[in-house]
Order: C-alpha cells, then sequence, then structure tokens
C-alpha cells in the first residue's frame, strides 16, 4: 500500500495542494494523491534531524550497518510491488528495474561495510614530545566528523540508486549524518515505498527520532525551505545544470555557506581512431547505438559525443551507427519536462545550418522519442559553444575532424565531463596519449576501448568531473569514497583518552 503522506511526519491540515505521479506511457496522472510539506513541516523535518544528529553521530559503526542492511532487506521484501510501481511511474521495463534495484541494495550493503570498517575516520595520531626542543609537540589525533544534515534530492532517471534509498543517502547515514529526501515529483509514489521502509528500518533498529524524513513539493521553494534552512549541512544533487547550479547558489548565498554537491549531467565525448573504427566497424557501431540509446539515453554518462577523422573509415562507421539507430526502439522519456527538452533539442539541431542531422525519425507515439544522429565539421563545433551542450535523451553529434590536430582542438575546448573515452588500437597508441592528457583535465572517468554508460560501485570508481558535470570535482558520487562529501577533518589535541570522541 502507497501512503499518501509526509514519511514520518503527521500532515497539518493547512496544505490543500495535492501532487500526483503522470504515468509516461498513457501521460496520466496516477490515482495516488500525495501532499507537499508545509514550511512548518520542512523546518520540523530539519530540526529533528539536527537533533538526531548530535545523537546519531555517536551510534557505534556496527548500529548504523544494522540499520543500513534492514533497509536493503526492507526494499527486497517489497517484492513485486515496489517493480510494478517503478514501471507506472517511469515506463521502464522489468529487467532495468530490477537491475536499479539490485544495485540499490548493493550499495546499501557496501556502505553498511564502510559503517563497520570505518575507514572513513582516517584516523591519525601524532604523540606527544614534551621533550622536544626548543618547543614541546602536544598529542595531536584527526579524525574525520560527521557534518550533520544532508538534504538529498531525488534523481528523476534512478528512482531508486540516485534517489530515496540511493548513494547520496546510503553514504551520509553509514558515517553519522541524518537524511532529508526531496522526493522527486515523477516517483512520488515509489519514493513513499521506499521511505516508510527506511522508517520502519530505523524504528526496528533503535535509530534516533529524525534520522531520516522524506518530503514532498514544489522543487524550487521546498528546495528553498531545505537549502537554506541555517540546520541543513550539506545538500546531495542529481539533475539538470538549471537544478543543481540553483541550489549550488542558494548553498552560497546563505549566511554560514555550506557545500552543496550537484552532479548535473555530461556530454561524455568518444574519441574514435581510425585504425579502431577499421577493425570492425560493424560492432563498433553496435556498441556506441546501445550506449546511446540505453534506457532511451537517460543515463547521465550517455555519450552525447563522438569525435573522428572526416574519412572514408569513419563514412562507413556513420552507414552502420544508422542501421542500429534505425533498428533501435523509440524511446519513452520519463516525463513530459525530459520529452519537451529532448524534441526541442532535436528541432534546434534541424534548424542548425552548420549541423546536419543523419537519422531521425518520427515517433509513432506522441509520448516517445526518436534516437538521433547529426554531424557538424569540427571549426563549426569549435566555433559554437551551444553545440557542446547536453541534449538528455539517445541523441548524439558526430563532430567531423580534419586532423588529429583539430580532434586535440576538440578535446581541449570541451567543458568538465563525468567521463571521456578513447577507442584506439595498439598501433595509436603515440596518438592517443595527448589524447588521454587533456582528457584528464577534463573528465572524473577516463576509459579506453569502452562505452561510459555502467557504472561500477567500487572503491575504485569516481563519478564526477570539472563544472560544469559537477559543482565539485575533488568527489565523487558513486563507490565507498562518496562518504567524503559529508565529513570534515577534527583535530584533538592533548585530549585524554576518555574524551576522544569519533575515534
Amino acid at each position: 500500500m502507497i501512503t499518501n503522506n509526509i514519511i514520518g511526519f503527521q500532515l497539518s491540515a493547512k496544505s490543500s495542494e495535492r501532487l500526483f505521479s503522470v504515468n509516461p506511457m498513457t501521460l496520466e496522472n496516477l490515482e495516488e494523491t500525495f501532499i507537499p510539506a508545509t514550511e512548518a513541516e520542512v523546518n520540523l523535518a530539519v530540526e529533528k534531524a539536527f537533533k538526531a544528529w548530535r545523537l546519531y553521530r555517536n551510534v557505534s559503526g556496527e548500529e548504523r550497518a544494522a540499520f543500513l542492511n534492514e533497509i536493503a532487506k526492507g526494499i527486497e521484501a517489497l517484492g513485486d510491488m515496489l517493480v510494478q510501481r517503478m514501471k507506472l511511474e517511469t515506463g521502464y521495463p522489468e529487467a532495468r528495474i530490477l537491475v536499479e534495484r539490485n544495485r540499490t541494495v548493493a550499495q546499501l550493503r557496501m556502505f553498511a561495510e564502510e559503517a563497520v570498517q570505518e575507514q572513513w575516520k582516517e584516523i591519525s595520531f601524532d604523540a606527544a614530545l614534551p621533550d622536544r626542543k626548543p618547543t614541546p609537540r602536544p598529542s595531536l589525533r584527526k579524525t574525520m566528523f560527521p557534518i550533520g544534515p544532508v538534504v538529498v534530492f531525488g534523481a528523476s532517471n534512478f528512482p531508486l540508486a540516485y534517489s530515496t534509498a540511493g548513494g547520496d543517502v546510503a553514504s551520509a547515514l553509514a558515517v553519522g549524518c541524518p537524511v532529508i529526501v526531496k522526493a522527486h515529483d515523477s516517483h512520488l509514489g515509489t519514493n513513499a515505498l521506499v521511505a516508510e521502509v527506511i522508517m520502519q528500518a530505523a524504528q526496528k533498529t533503535g535509530m534516533p527520532d529524525g534520522v531520516f524524513s522524506s518530503l514532498n513539493g514544489d522543487g524550487l521553494a521546498t528546495g528553498k525551505l531545505l537549502v537554506q534552512h541555517p540546520r541543513t549541512a550539506a545538500v546531495g544533487f542529481t539533475g539538470s545544470q538549471r537544478g543543481g547550479r540553483a541550489l549550488f547558489d542558494l548553498g552560497q548565498q546563505r549566511e554560514i555557506p555550506i557545500p552543496v554537491f550537484s552532479e548535473m549531467g555530461s556530454v561524455n565525448p568518444i574519441f574514435l581512431l581510425p585504425e579502431k573504427i577499421k577493425e570492425d566497424t560493424n560492432a563498433l557501431a553496435a556498441q556506441l547505438a546501445g550506449s546511446m540509446t540505453l534506457s532511451g539515453g537517460q543515463f547521465c554518462t550517455q555519450p552525447g559525443i563522438l569525435v573522428a577523422l572526416n574519412d572514408d573509415r569513419t563514412d562507413a562507421l556513420k552507414l552502420a551507427l544508422c542501421e542500429k539507430l534505425n533498428a533501435a526502439d523509440d524511446a519513452l522519456l520519463l516525463n513530459q519536462g525530459i520529452s519537451k527538452s529532448y524534441r526541442n533539442g532535436i528541432a534546434e539541431i534541424k534548424n542548425s545550418l552548420d549541423v546536419k542531422l543523419i537519422f531521425h525519425r518520427e515517433s509513432g507515439r506522441d509520448n516517445a522519442v526518436s534516437p538521433a544522429l547529426a554531424v557538424v565539421q569540427a571549426q563549426q563545433f569549435l566555433a559554437n559553444p551551444k553545440l557542446h551542450r547536453e541534449i538528455f535523451g539517445p541523441f548524439s553529434l558526430l563532430v567531423l575532424c580534419q586532423s588529429y590536430k583539430e580532434m586535440s582542438q576538440i578535446a581541449e575546448a570541451l567543458e568538465g565531463q563525468l567521463t571521456a573515452a578513447v577507442f584506439m588500437q595498439e598501433v595509436e597508441r603515440a596518438t592517443a596519449l595527448p589524447l588521454i592528457e587533456v582528457l584528464i583535465e577534463k573528465a572524473g572517468r577516463i576509459i579506453v576501448n569502452g562505452v561510459p554508460t555502467g557504472v561500477e560501485v567500487c572503491d575504485s570508481m569516481t563519478h564526477g568531473g570539472p563544472y560544469p558535470a559537477t559543482t565539485d570535482n575533488r568527489f565523487t558520487a558513486v563507490g565507498t569514497h562518496a562518504t567524503q562529501r559529508w565529513l570534515r577533518p577534527v583535530t584533538f589535541q592533548n585530549f585524554p583518552d576518555g574524551l576522544l570522541i569519533n575515534t
């Protein structure tokens, strides 16, 4: 059963507004109604989280791990009810939903292990040197300390893995930070189911009241209240550049600025060297088309720009890629806003004098879109920064270069990215190396002979990159090191063992 309340709070009767999720397959409102949080309820959520923080930060790693593992068990126990609700709110096929559910519970269990091992504390100790000349040294012990209540904004394209029980939430809870989730409007029902699981897990494992809350509401108005509340310590966001930058600016405009970790998308350029194209053009086209159209291209790691030499080998790749895209199904996008943005982006490409749309077809359904591929000459691409922008969905722009020098110029001109890739043969190592040197400056993950879609959740993953991919390129939103966003260093000087905290 999907509850229609703000999880963890009794609703006031003051809010008369009602929210609905929309079925992207029919564009009709789903029957359940959800009530947005009032300003008083937002304030209550953050105040309760602050009080909980003063207790939760001292809860043992084993107890926090039990909490996270109980959440994972609860999500699994939802079974088909969760799967069917996600299908209604996203249009995703069941196989895609099951993959995301598995990733979500695996993340929770991974962070549970992190909570127990406590390597995130990064404890260092320098013993006192009372006899050191000319000045003694005091005893110094440094540890990382949980920063405080964290606000997380759910993502449209990952209702589980980047939302209510996703990586931001799990990593913050693992290190002692309470979380307030702002549910994404596109999957209010999925949020309600998962939020109820988290609340029940908190109660079952004896976590402090306020350790987790979930709020519905207007993205801008509710978001502003949450980010600018004086008790909020940090923010996690996954979504558009416009939304992420707005939240970042709100965080900096506070009397006491706070970190806002916005992951805002990327065009994830792929550089295709000619010997690699020649090796197996058809297989390469299939790999690229699969990455472009995976889940309707609705991944932040979807390859939006392809870069190659303007020669016969690339001509063959273009033909093969168009064939693969023609065989792909139309994409059902997650909501009307994403669909409108995609259609507008394709319309701009059609109207551009410098860009040629070489594959696109009219979709048979109003609420679905066709994959699309366009080409542009390198000099036109360099002269028009608008072409560097992401078109979220199953679209890629092929940039044709006259020389390797132009390929390097393209790499230099690109903004910050989550990923960048180079397809090459071993004989092209000398050509690839200068490109890779530049791409290291541009992206958080560099790939050789692979596509960017598919983000492994592990110690060595970096899911982040220079602006505008993220607002802080020193951190990752995926993998065990995601905990570092919710921590700050504290040094204890001349502390007797009985007084040491969190060490």
